[in-house]
């Protein structure tokens, strides 16, 4: 599974992020929490979202406005909690299986996955502070 180059936000060094890790991605040269934001389809799902990390699965489509509107609030907050929350982005049109496993019928649907079980799921665009408030708790509640 190829993974994602990401610069660190502290000190600049460029980083390849892979989608499929158990651990939390950090800076190879300062040893920062990096952005964790990956892609993932039906035969890398399952690696992908297997952390000990909060998982926010975005289910989306490019043809699709509100998925488009929701995507930079989801990049923001994968930097903000980085080293706590991975972001994992499946396009439902390339990935039918995934879709149907959590029966996405309308997108953006966003699923919170903590400790391998799905927690919450937010379907429609929300605004980035009810996204950012549905983070913090279950951080808190899984008490990360």
């Amino acid at each position: 599974m190829a993974g994602n180059i990401v610069p660190c936000g502290s000190c600049g060094a460029k980083n390849r992020i892979p989608a499929a890790s158990s651990g939390r991605p950090r800076c190879a040269k300062c040893k920062t929490d990096l952005t964790w934001l990956v892609d993932a389809g039906d035969a890398t799902f399952t690696q992908a979202v297997d952390t000990t990390a909060l998982v926010l699965v975005d289910l989306w489509a490019p043809w699709c406005g509100p998925c488009r509107m929701v995507a930079p609030i989801l990049e923001s907050l994968a930097a903000d909690f980085a080293g706590r929350l991975k972001v994992v982005k499946v396009n439902v049109d390339d990935n039918p299986r995934t879709a149907q496993t959590y029966q996405a019928m309308s997108i953006p649907m966003l699923v919170f996955i903590a400790d391998g079980e799905p927690v919450e799921t937010v379907v429609g665009a929300q605004p980035e502070p009810v996204l950012r408030a549905a983070v913090e708790r279950h951080l808190t509640e899984l008490g990360r």
